[in-house]
């Protein structure tokens, strides 16, 4: 394209090697002078000139920024300008432009050239055309994102899909319950047995702790966990309303927990034994007291705490209720732990849970 035979650049005539190597690179190469005002060209080889389309004598004493165009990173620019304010190597990706104005993304290194001072006399740029590999890798990249919003949307669907499930098993679940706990309260009214009236309203209680953990777990963002804190809150509010006792007061101490959602069941029903048992048997009917319920995390477990200062532990024989096994039972399932205090006065129990639940 140009003379093979151009002259080497002042400074580089004495390095005949050098200007050797530069001239028959196949690697696109230009050489600013460091010393010079705007740093001017004043070596670009003939891989330079094919690459941009420019004569050499188009070149030589201009500034590189005549290969930069409206597409080009005004960022990117800043990068080498201080680069070669520092004195020091860069290597980035620029949208640079040929003499025709089609543009091509340019791989540039720039290293500095330094004399025996140690003082930086040229820079040296290295330039190669990466448009197809930029392409091809913003292709790759188009397709990804492609994809995942393709994923994103069947993920969507699925998620829709399953929303629409569980309302649908919420509101069939909810029926069941309502239905099971319309058949307890119709069969307590025409039960004439105070005995079998109490049980059929302990019975009552139950299905209502189940269908408020139910209402909890569908409430709440997230069906895999359970916040044991909301459900006592609202266990003590219906305890307290149907026992009708205005003299008893219920001290809420609950710090956050959250069990897993299939230990949400067995954990109400032991909650619900609890309470209602304190309700019923701490204090007789007519005397003021206060029953707390409590909740404290420890490293990996925690405690559901029932306390109150009323009439403490029954006589043994009587300890073996239909309640208190329920409560057996229930903590093996949880793999907890329950502790009965007789406080002198009052009672104190307390099931021990692993936070793994």
């Amino acid at each position: 394209m140009d003379d093979l035979n151009a002259p080497s650049p002042a400074g580089l005539a004495s390095d005949a090697p050098l200007a050797e190597a530069m001239r028959g690179a196949h690697l696109a190469l230009v050489l600013t002078d460091a010393r010079a005002g705007d740093h001017p060209i004043v070596f670009a080889n003939d891989a330079f000139l094919n690459l941009t389309g420019y004569r050499r004598e188009e070149v030589t004493g201009r500034n590189c920024r005549f290969l930069q165009g409206d597409g080009t990173d005004p960022e990117t620019v800043a990068q080498i300008g201080a680069a070669v304010r520092d004195g020091r190597e860069l290597r980035c990706e620029i949208v640079n432009y040929r003499k025709d104005g089609t543009s091509f993304w340019n791989q540039l290194s720039v290293v500095p050239v330094r004399t025996g001072a140690d003082k930086t006399a040229y820079f040296l740029g290295a330039m190669q055309d990466v448009t197809a590999a930029r392409t091809a890798r913003d292709t790759e990249r188009h397709d990804l994102f492609e994809d995942i919003h393709v994923h994103a949307r069947e993920l969507e669907a699925a998620l829709a899909e399953k929303t629409s499930l569980l309302h649908e098993v919420d509101h069939r679940v909810k029926n069941n319950l309502q239905l099971i706990s319309s058949l307890l309260l119709m069969q307590t009214r025409r039960t004439a047995d105070e005995g079998t009236r109490r049980a059929l309203r302990s019975m009552l209680e139950r299905v209502g702790a189940i269908a408020t953990v139910h209402r909890r777990l569908f409430q709440g963002g997230d069906v895999q966990r359970f916040d044991v804190a909301d459900f006592l809150r609202d266990l003590a509010a219906d305890l307290a309303a149907s026992a009708k006792r205005d003299d008893l007061q219920i001290r809420l101490e609950l710090e956050p927990v959250a069990v897993a959602a299939a230990q949400a069941a067995p954990f109400a029903l032991v909650a619900n034994e609890l309470l209602s048992n304190a309700i019923r048997h701490a204090y007789p009917e007519g005397q003021a007291g206060a029953i707390t319920v409590a909740v404290r995390p420890r490293a990996d477990e925690f405690d559901l705490v029932v306390a109150d200062a009323g009439q403490g532990l029954p006589p043994a024989e009587d300890r073996n209720g239909f309640g208190l096994t329920i409560v057996n039972l229930l903590t093996q399932q949880l793999r907890a732990r329950l502790s009965l205090e007789d406080m002198q006065p009052g009672l104190r129990a307390t099931v021990t849970l692993p936070m793994s639940t």
